[in-house]
């Protein structure tokens, strides 16, 4: 009896010594796992913190950057914060990270929809037309960049450490992230306006010297070409996309086009043209959404620029019939 009472004893101290180093490989294994986590969370907010201050910087103080380079700086930065949402949605989460990963998940939807939408804005408020209302979406994306700093402060960050600090994982905490500066000015219109009329060659309201002048110089649907005075049909099973091309008929580039589509002369659907070198020309790609059906008539306009004298020939009519 008693050597069976010590070999269940000798039994029970193994069983009891296995459970333990398999709970131990487990907690491990679950450290190892948060602390990737965060580590990743962390590399992401650090690379977001670079854009937000190449951005800004560059808003601040354009330099020498003509229009075209400027835009394509700021699709750059749009671009990046894309990656970063991609890079997030993608992360490998923790089950006691789901709650701080739906948050982290949500601001940066909230960054990258706004800095796509700053992209979309930038060419038409670096011009004259339209440049006021382009301006007033690129300061209203700017609250939304707020309001993703602010999720990320107030639920993101401290959510994220709460369960480290838990689970007694040490070192991994991340870090603030706050890619809009703090205590800005870029909520105020007039402070984005001033600084995009620093860009070189945006237009400010005034023409450079010489002749300037747009001319339509055709419109499409889809690829069907569209003719003054006939009536164009055009298949309705997938989405309509206008095509505007537009000739500059001066002797400067011209910037920040505006081009606009009314359909039966009630709705407004808008569109723009980064720029137009002398001489050449450049498209509008214009949604209509919802897709119109029936016979319609489609009202084409492509806004004067500084210094444009004649602009009969900057809009036309057309007849389309959606089928």
């Amino acid at each position: 009896m008693l050597r069976r009472g010590l070999a269940l004893g000798g039994g029970l101290v193994v069983l009891i010594l296995i459970v333990l180093g398999i709970k131990g490989c487990l907690d491990a294994r679950a450290n190892r796992e948060l602390s990737d986590y965060a580590r990743n969370v962390t590399q992401i907010v650090e690379e977001t913190k670079q854009t937000g201050s190449h951005f800004f910087g560059k808003l601040a103080d354009p330099g020498s950057l003509s229009v075209t380079e400027f835009v394509s700086e700021v699709n750059a930065d749009s671009s990046a914060m894309d990656n970063y949402r991609s890079r997030v949605e993608g992360l490998s989460t923790p089950g006691d990270m789901g709650h701080a990963q739906n948050a982290l998940e949500l601001v940066y939807e909230l960054r990258a929809s706004a800095m796509d939408e700053i992209s979309e804005k930038m060419s038409t408020a670096l011009g004259d037309a339209g440049s006021a209302k382009a301006t007033a979406v690129i300061a209203k994306e700017m609250q939304t960049l707020l309001a993703a700093d602010t999720i990320y402060a107030a639920v993101v960050r401290p959510e994220i450490n709460h369960v480290l600090e838990s689970n007694g994982v040490s070192g991994s905490d991340v870090p603030p992230s706050v890619f809009l500066p703090e205590g800005t000015k870029w909520l105020d219109e007039s402070a984005i306006s001033s600084a995009l009329g620093s860009v070189s060659g945006s237009s400010g309201g005034e023409a450079s010297p010489g002749i300037h002048g747009l001319g339509l110089a055709g419109v499409s649907i889809n690829g069907t070409e569209l003719a003054a005075g006939a009536t164009t049909s055009i298949s309705a099973e997938e989405t309509p996309e206008v095509e505007v091309t537009v000739e500059n008929q001066g002797e400067s580039t011209e910037n920040g086009i505006g081009v606009s589509v009314t359909v039966a002369n009630e709705s407004t659907v808008e569109g723009s043209i980064s720029a137009i070198g002398a001489a050449e020309t450049g498209t509008a790609t214009i949604p209509l959404t919802p897709t119109p059906t029936g016979e319609v008539t489609l009202e084409i306009k492509v806004d004067t620029v500084p210094g444009e004298e004649l602009s009969t020939n900057n809009e036309a009519t057309y007849t389309v019939a959606f089928e």
